[in-house]
């Protein structure tokens, strides 16, 4: 067997042969690599810059003084008292010693346990690194009782509002997350790892990476979270057959073609959401809501709202309601040809489609005969972290911003629902795109999720104000063309669906707005989040859910009471809807041959990107 060839002698420095480094790392590929990052750095920073005019700054001041004044309550109360004051840096300095005592003890030898781990969930610290090396794990440790010391501030100050401490706690989380040890090159074992294993061409890739996201977001930072040239909708996503029937200057309406040789008698209306796109439930066919119950034969209607700019700002809550779907309620009667249909609405859509249906109560309208909501809120008074973005002073802000452009642009919506889970949404893709230097994965909800819809002035400030600011909607104060909306006069048939693991529309909150209904509600939680949760074929067998708790106010007593499934609730849902509409008719023709298609599913209102 040959030898293998000797290794380089060390000099007395230490330092390879060849300019080889103490780890093998090549020092002269190194250092062209940091000069490349820094040329790198250059055009990033020009990326930035170049679309911001002289004298025009971004439009953060107001969210930036709003942070500062709410942390501002937090430390007042803390500085107000020396004593206090002296508490809380002793109890932080406590916790300091600790880890230093026991990093001490574990580089003589000895087994101690930590003073603090991250949840087995938290992904950030999985890296062997961070238990192997006492270095990396003191640092780890350090943060983790520093973030927990800071949100017990929070949690224990006295004397602030329920909203600002809720302010306060989500403020403080977010600046947590973004100063964790694992976000930053040298502070990361992981990394550290990659940048001398790679010689630094790693953060040059990265710092591409970060110039093109910039470009992309004509200066602002649009980070990617999947590789978006492997999608499109109409080719790989929304694909199931159908074609749009009608359109108006809010929405196409889309009638997808049967499967079956016989239909229910009584068609589906579906109103998903305007903040996003509604192929979230049509996204692959493995994957789509819609290609699933048009198998099992339900003819479908979906309402696709446009992408609007400024000139649909004065389109409000009554004119989604009217032209969204009071006119496709029209449509589908003629497409039918009949007079009833069965709605279902998804998350904002869902709240959009209740106050339709109190509306229709009060109005005599009873062309819906039953109605299913999914992660829907009709009384926002638990409705989780996004209430910390609304106050009469962020709304105001908000309201200006909207008043200049006729529109909220689809990024801020999109940046706020990440920031409910920065851990998940946004760190991790900072630290692979710009400091691992890789391209995200292809994944298809993600790519929805990036897709995001501009929301028209007028609309969206009547939605915030009378859902999150006020709760006008769940408390009877609210009027749409003249008419009081009194969700107790919705008494026709609801299944109900919230998801256990929900940032946006919580379970808890899900529950109280559907006792606010008179007609006969079947409650549903199912497992995972708001999108998960609901995009679940039972072909998966993923996750599970829960029904039939004892009916009542209590969501604690449904939730003990309630039994437990496993897999997706799609066929519980299919087998509520076949009782309510057993009836079965032939199989209709798109447009029921009284309306002309306009063009193939899934139309162009879709198709414009923000």
């Amino acid at each position: 067997m040959a030898k293998a060839p000797p290794r380089p002698k060390a000099d007395a420095d230490g330092q390879g042969a060849a300019g080889e480094g103490p780890s093998g790392v090549d020092i002269e590929a190194f250092s062209r690599n940091l000069a490349r990052m820094v040329e790198e750095g250059g055009k990033a920073m020009a990326a930035y810059l170049t679309p911001r005019a002289p004298g025009k700054t971004d439009d953060m001041a107001d969210e930036i003084a709003d942070a500062l004044k709410t942390v501002g309550h937090v430390a007042e109360y803390w500085m107000a008292d020396p004593q206090r004051t002296i508490e809380a840096q002793s109890r932080l300095m406590s916790g300091y010693l600790s880890v230093w005592s026991n990093t001490m003890k574990r580089l003589a030898g000895e087994e101690v346990a930590p003073v603090t781990a991250p949840d087995p969930k938290d992904a950030r610290f999985k890296d062997e690194g961070w238990r192997q090396s006492p270095f990396f794990d003191a640092l780890k440790q350090v943060y983790l009782v520093t973030a927990n010391w800071a949100e017990d501030m929070v949690q224990e100050a006295e004397g602030l509002d329920a909203h600002t401490k809720h302010k306060a706690e989500f403020l403080v989380r977010q600046i947590s997350n973004a100063v964790s040890p694992s976000n930053f090159v040298l502070t990361n074992p992981e990394l550290i790892r990659e940048t001398l294993s790679s010689s630094g061409e790693n953060l040059v890739r990265g710092m591409k990476n970060l110039t093109e996201d910039l470009i992309e977001g004509k200066g602002s930072l649009k980070i990617r979270q999947t590789d978006m040239s492997a999608f499109e909708v109409g080719r790989n996503l929304a694909t199931t057959p159908g074609k749009v029937i009608y359109e108006n200057e809010l929405m196409q309406l889309i009638q997808y073609e049967p499967t079956t040789p016989s239909v229910k008698r009584t068609p589906l209306l579906i109103v998903p959401p305007w903040i996003n796109k509604f192929y979230i439930l049509d996204l692959t066919s493995e994957k789509s809501f819609v290609k699933w119950l048009v198998d099992q034969g339900v003819t479908v209607f979906v309402i696709s709202w446009v992408n609007p700019d400024a000139r649909l700002a004065e389109k409000g809550f009554e004119d989604y309601m009217r032209e969204g779907i009071m006119t496709a309620l029209d449509q589908v009667a003629i497409a039918s040809g009949e007079r009833q249909a069965h709605a279902m609405g998804y998350c904002v859509g869902g709240t959009l489609l209740a106050t339709t249906l109190a509306y229709m109560a009060a109005t005599g309208d009873d062309r819906i005969s039953s109605a299913t909501f999914l992660t829907t809120q009709i009384d926002f008074t638990h409705a989780g972290d996004l209430k910390v973005f609304v106050d009469e002073e962020q709304l105001a802000a908000i309201e200006r911003r909207m008043k200049t452009m006729g529109y909220l642009e689809g990024s801020k919506m999109a940046s706020a629902f990440n920031m409910l889970r920065s851990n998940d949404l946004i760190w991790p893709y900072v630290v692979n795109n710009y400091m691992k230097g890789k391209a995200p994965f292809p994944f298809d909800l993600l790519y929805w999720n990036a897709d995001p819809t501009r929301m028209p002035a007028a609309n969206h400030s009547y939605y915030l104000r009378n859902c999150y600011l006020t709760n006008n909607i769940a408390r009877g104060l609210a009027e749409l063309g003249g008419v009081r909306i009194d969700m107790t006069k919705v008494s026709i048939p609801v299944y109900s669906l919230a998801t256990r693991e929900d940032h946006i529309a919580p379970a808890l909150s899900v529950y109280i707005g559907a006792n606010l209904l008179s007609g006969p509600v079947r409650y549903v939680l199912a497992g995972s989040g708001h999108i998960a949760g609901v995009v679940n074929p039972p072909a998966k067998v993923k996750y599970q859910y829960w029904a039939d708790g004892p009916t009542g106010p209590s969501f604690d007593l449904w939730l003990d009471g309630a039994q437990e499934h496993k897999g997706s609730w799609w066929p519980d849902w299919v087998n509520w809807f076949g009782a309510l509409s057993p009836e079965e008719v032939p199989a209709r023709p798109v447009g029921g041959g009284r309306l002309t298609p306009i063009e193939d599913a899934p139309g162009r209102y879709v198709r414009e990107r923000s």
